[in-house]
C-alpha cells in the first residue's frame, strides 16, 4: 500500500566535512537531501526545486540562519525548518521559533534525533497541505487510492474496507508505521457516499498540544495573542466529508475529552467561543500503538476507545505478505517513471533480498530503499551494492540458481539486466521449483508465501 514519498530535505551547512556526513547519513535513512554551503545558494535553488523540510545552520557565511528563516517566511515558502547551532543560546532559539522554525537542535546532533524531527516536520507540512489545498476530484482514476497486492491478506483487507465504507460510524485503523493506514482511510472515503466532499487529514504526532487543539477546533478573533481573525478547524472543514486523524494516541487527555464530545453529538467550540458548533464529518482515526494497552496505562480514555472501537481495521506488516513485494516494486517503478531512468529495474539478487528482508518500516521503507537504490545505481539497475541496508547473506545461491541466465531474446537485445518483474518472478519460481524437486509445499516455504499464493503464481505464469 503506497504512501507518501520520502521527505525532500534542504540542508544548509558551511562546514564541508559535516555537510557531507549529514548528506550521506540522511540519504542512508531514505531522505532526499540537497546540500548547500551558503544561504544565498540554498535560497536560489528554491526557484527550481521543491523541498519539504529545511535544516539550517545558524552560523553561515553571508546571510546567517536567522536571515534564511526570515526570507523563507517573507516569501511564504511552504517548507518547515529546523535550526542547527554549535553554540546554543535561548535568544537564538526564541528568535528561530518566532520565525516559524519547527525545532531547534544543538550540535553535535544525533542523526536519529534529527531524523525524528524531520519526520515530524514533514508530517506537519503534509497535514497543512491536505486541508489547505483543494481536494482533487475523487472520481478521477488518477486520484483513486489503490491497495496493491494479490495476497489473501490484502484481499481480505479490501473486502473489510468496502464493507465499512457505507456505514457512517467512526473507524479505527491500527497497524505498524508504514503499513498503509493512510491509504485505507482514503479508500473508505472514496468508496463512501461522502466521496464528493473533502478528505481532510491531520497528524496528532506532528503538532504540539496547543497547535493541535487550534487546528482541530479552530479559534475566534482575539482568542489568544496573534489571533487576528476567525479560523475554522478541521472538524468544520471536513463537515461534508471525512476527517482522518492520524496518530490519535498522541492526543492529550484534555483534547481527548473534547474529541469524545464531537463523537457523541457532533458538537465542539472554537477556542475563545461560548456557543457550540456542530459537524457531520465522518471520523477515521489511526494509530501505530495498541489502544487497549494505552487505555490500561491511562494514557487513552476508555470511553473514547469504546466510541472508536465500533468499526476496526488492522493493517498487516509487509513481512506477513511478502508475495506482494514484486507487485509493489512494479507499482513504485511505474509511479515514479518520470523521475527514474527509462531502464530502471531491480536486479534478481536485490529482488531475492527484498523477499527475505523483514521490512520493519513496511511499505514506506520498501519505497525508500527503491528510491535510494536507483539514485546510487550507475545505470538505473539496482544491484546489491546500491542497497547497503539489506542483508545479502545466502543470496549468492539465489543469484546462481534462483534466477536463470538471460533468455535468448534478452541476450539478443542486451537487456538481461532490465527484464520485467514478471519475467524475473517467473524465472525465480521455476528455479525454486526445480531446487525443491517439484515439492510445492517446500517451494512455498522457501519463497515465504502461502501454498495457495504459490498455486496462483504458477497458474499465472503457466508453470507446470
Amino acid at each position: 500500500m503506497p504512501e507518501t514519498q520520502s521527505p525532500r530535505v534542504l540542508l544548509i551547512e558551511d562546514d564541508h566535512t559535516y555537510r557531507e556526513l549529514l548528506t550521506r547519513r540522511l540519504t542512508q535513512k531514505g531522505y532526499q537531501p540537497k546540500a548547500f554551503a551558503t544561504g544565498e545558494e540554498a535560497l536560489k535553488s528554491l526557484k527550481e526545486l521543491e523541498y519539504d523540510v529545511a535544516v539550517v545552520d545558524l552560523s553561515l557565511p553571508g546571510i546567517n540562519g536567522i536571515e534564511v528563516l526570515k526570507r523563507l517566511r517573507d516569501d511564504r515558502c511552504p517548507i518547515e525548518s529546523i535550526m542547527l547551532t554549535g553554540h546554543g543560546g535561548v535568544k537564538d532559539a526564541v528568535e528561530a521559533m518566532k520565525l516559524g522554525a519547527y525545532h531547534y537542535l544543538e550540535k553535535p546532533i544525533k542523526i536519529a534525533e534529527l531524523a525524528l524531527y524531520i519526520d515530524k516536520a514533514f508530517g506537519k507540512r503534509q497535514s497543512e497541505q491536505q486541508y489547505s489545498e483543494p481536494t482533487p476530484a475523487p472520481n478521477s482514476s488518477d486520484n483513486a487510492p489503490n491497495l496493491i497486492g494479490v495476497s489473501s491478506v490484502m484481499q481480505n483487507l479490501k473486502r473489510r474496507l468496502e464493507q465499512y465504507a457505507p456505514n457512517p460510524n467512526a473507524v479505527l485503523i491500527e497497524g505498524e508505521t508504514g503499513s498503509g493506514k493512510d491509504v485505507c482511510a482514503r479508500l473508505v472515503h472514496h468508496l463512501s457516499d461522502r466521496q464528493d466532499g473533502p478528505f481532510v487529514a491531520i497528524n496528532c504526532g506532528a503538532l504540539a498540544e496547543s497547535l493541535l487543539e487550534n487546528e482541530l477546533f479552530g479559534h475566534m478573533k482575539g482568542a489568544f495573542t496573534g489571533a487576528d481573525s476567525d479560523q475554522e478547524g478541521v472538524f468544520e472543514i471536513a463537515s461534508t466529508g471525512t476527517l482522518f486523524i492520524d496518530e490519535v494516541c498522541e492526543m492529550s487527555l484534555e483534547i481527548q475529552k473534547k474529541f469524545l464530545r464531537v463523537l457523541e453529538n457532533g458538537e465542539f467550540r472554537r477556542l475563545g467561543e461560548a456557543t457550540a458548533r456542530s459537524t457531520k464529518a465522518r471520523i477515521i482515526a489511526a494509530t501505530n500503538r495498541n489502544v487497549q494497552e494505552e487505555v490500561k496505562a491511562k494514557r487513552f480514555r476508555q470511553d473514547l476507545f469504546y466510541r472508536l472501537n465500533v468499526l476496526t481495521i488492522e493493517t498487516s506488516p509487509l513481512r506477513d505478505h511478502p508475495e506482494d513485494i514484486p507487485e509493489l516494486v512494479n507499482f513504485f517503478l511505474k509511479k515514479n517513471s518520470d523521475r527514474y531512468p527509462k531502464n530502471a529495474a531491480i536486479s534478481p539478487e536485490v529482488m531475492a533480498a527484498f523477499m527475505k528482508h523483514e521490512w520493519p518500516g513496511n511499505v514506506r521503507e520498501l519505497q525508500a530503499v527503491i528510491e535510494r537504490g536507483i539514485v546510487l545505481s550507475t545505470d538505473g539497475i539496482v544491484r546489491p551494492g546500491d542497497c547497503p541496508s539489506l542483508d545479502f547473506d545466502g543470496i549468492e545461491v539465489l543469484k546462481a540458481n534462483a534466477v536463470p541466465g538471460p533468455s535468448k531474446e534478452a541476450e539478443a537485445t542486451g537487456s538481461g539486466d532490465s527484464l520485467t518483474l514478471d519475467e524475473l518472478e517467473k524465472r525465480h519460481l521455476i528455479s525454486v521449483m526445480q531446487n525443491s524437486a517439484g515439492n510445492k509445499t517446500q517451494a512455498a516455504k522457501k519463497l515465504g508465501i502461502s501454498l495457495r499464493s504459490l498455486y496462483r503464481k504458477l497458474e499465472k505464469h503457466k508453470i507446470e
